[in-house]
């Protein structure tokens, strides 16, 4: 499907679909897999994070067993992401006949060309059903292996029509860094009678336009009840800003939900922070996730949600292939809705007054890293438009 020059979102929106919203690790993987174990002719599986492990473990013996049935398997992985996956469980897929493609795969002496990662999270089996939202195939992830420190994320569940944009949207990528193209039945677009409106929305590394973005700015500017934002990544950019002042003036309850004192890149963590101080000035009410490391990626605005791989950050919309599910059902709204509600039970809610009082160091390190930032960003955006991956 070629996108008009003209057209907003390559994607539209189709009713007739079924979400299901799957949290933490023990829910999603199973499902996951037991998808993979029913095969019967295609797994597309794109992955930013991969690693070996027991949860690396699982899948392979998933994917390989899926090939030994005569079932056509697609491994597309970012050359980043999974620098984890080790040599052997890279045999253990060849030796099966899983087909492995590497986005991007690093390069020495590329330094500007290594930044374009593909950050997407994506399963998609038989045109039938696709998965998709923030997890990777790590460790972390698994409640059974890090029972009190696994990683807090949500997948969702998809079946409908909007399957088959997923699928195309993994086409697309597979068919440019692949040694075997693939050339796929188009999955059916017929929905269920009463089925739940669903779009996806996309923003491609290069040359770097985010669907995902201006949907989200959109969809905040014009709530009217609630903006519920999770994310575990907040360096938000100054037209994401603006719109979550705006929602908040207008009255909307605008929570921000993110990661507290564990968090993997505590770099990124002292960034959000020198956005707090305006946001809780204009009525933004912010949250911070105390139990464990908070990775998940959800928008909830009135009865509107978005579930994907997009984090709130700047490195997102310039550098990396994001995509994101949105839907419009307040069924599904009124789970996320859950969702929040219980985790702010599990977090430290910053109060403007007191915000200003904290450290010195944490400010200087605020500081610190907004400058390192804006160098970095600086430099890179010079030669963005230049050139892409490959």
């Amino acid at each position: 499907m070629k996108r008009s020059p003209k057209a907003k979102y390559r994607f539209p929106w189709r009713p007739g679909n079924r979400f299901r919203l799957l949290v933490d690790g023990d829910r999603f993987y199973a499902a996951m897999l037991e998808r993979i174990e029913a095969a019967r002719h295609y797994v597309l599986l794109e992955m930013y994070l991969f690693e070996s492990g027991g949860v690396a473990d699982r899948f392979i013996a998933a994917l390989t067993g899926a090939a030994a049935r005569g079932v056509r398997v697609c491994l597309l992985l970012d050359g980043f992401g999974a620098l984890g996956l080790n040599r052997k469980d890279r045999g253990r897929l060849a030796a099966a006949g899983v087909e492995l493609a590497v986005y991007n795969p690093l390069r020495l002496g590329s330094w500007h060309g290594n930044l374009f990662r593909d950050h997407r999270k994506l399963l998609v089996v038989d045109g039938v059903v696709a998965f998709t939202g923030g997890a990777g195939i790590a460790d972390e992830f698994d409640p059974g292996l890090h029972p009190d420190r696994h990683w807090h994320e949500t997948m969702l569940e998809v079946c409908g029509p909007v399957g088959g944009d997923w699928q195309a949207l993994f086409v697309e990528v597979w068919n440019r860094w692949a040694g075997r193209p693939l050339q796929l039945p188009a999955p059916s677009r017929a929905g269920e009678s009463g089925g739940q409106r669903g779009r996806v929305v996309a923003q491609r590394s290069f040359p770097g336009r985010s669907e995902v973005m201006r949907s989200h700015v959109s969809r905040i500017r014009g709530a009217r009840r609630r903006v519920w934002l999770a994310t575990a990544y907040f360096v938000p950019s100054w037209k994401l800003r603006r719109a979550l002042r705006h929602a908040a003036g207008k009255g909307a309850d605008v929570r921000l939900l993110l990661p507290g004192p564990v968090v993997d890149h505590a770099a990124v963590r002292h960034l959000a922070c020198r956005h707090y101080e305006s946001l809780l000035r204009a009525g933004v009410r912010i949250f911070e996730y105390q139990p464990r490391f908070f990775h998940a990626k959800v928008l909830l605005c009135d009865d509107w949600v978005s579930i994907g791989s997009s984090n709130l950050d700047r490195w997102n919309y310039r550098w990396n292939l994001e995509a994101n599910q949105e839907l419009a059902d307040p069924d599904l709204a009124d789970q996320v809705q859950v969702l929040f509600a219980g985790d702010f039970v599990h977090c430290l809610e910053i109060d403007y007054v007191d915000w200003p009082r904290r450290a010195w160091s944490r400010r200087l390190q605020e500081r610190v890293w907004t400058w390192v930032s804006a160098v970095l960003a600086w430099c890179t955006e010079k030669r963005r438009n230049r050139s892409g991956p490959g």
